[in-house]
């Protein structure tokens, strides 16, 4: 797996680099940045309903099935607390897509790997070093809330 290093760009923008790959966020207006980029819960989102649009395509073209009429929507809600509580994707097929294929191209979104990811999410360490040498961070007490 490749590793993925952060860069402070300025502002409210942060710069992720993955290999050749450069992606940049930022935040709102309202939450103090210059709204030149997605926010971080946005991309996050959008990993979600871009992988259930893969597997979408996937089953299509293996069948060669038409996938311009079709679409997918994403929906979610947060909680008072920002929580993410729930994500509905839809997809939109036309009359014409074959009924015998309906509900196939719905495993087929199911079947996503972020999809999976979130339904056994892993462990997320933080660790920090300064020359070399580790800094211990106590641990928080959890809240019943997470």
């Amino acid at each position: 797996m490749n590793d993925i290093h952060v860069h402070f760009a300025g502002g409210r923008r942060i710069e992720a680099r993955m290999g050749t790959h450069h992606i940049v966020t930022d935040q709102t207006l309202a939450h103090g940045g210059d709204d030149s980029a997605p926010e971080p819960l946005e991309l996050f989102l959008a990993s979600l309903a871009s992988c259930a649009g893969l597997y979408v395509l996937g089953y299509c073209r293996s069948r060669n099935l038409p996938t311009e009429s079709i679409e997918l929507i994403q929906r979610h809600e947060l909680d008072h607390a920002g929580k993410l509580t729930r994500v509905d994707l839809e997809l939109v097929l036309p009359s014409s897509f074959p009924e015998k294929d309906r509900v196939g191209v719905v495993r087929a979104a199911q079947s996503c790997k972020v999809k999976k990811m979130l339904s056994a999410p892993p462990e997320i360490a933080v660790s920090a070093r300064v020359s070399g040498e580790p800094i211990e961070a106590p641990l928080r007490a959890r809240s019943h809330a997470e």
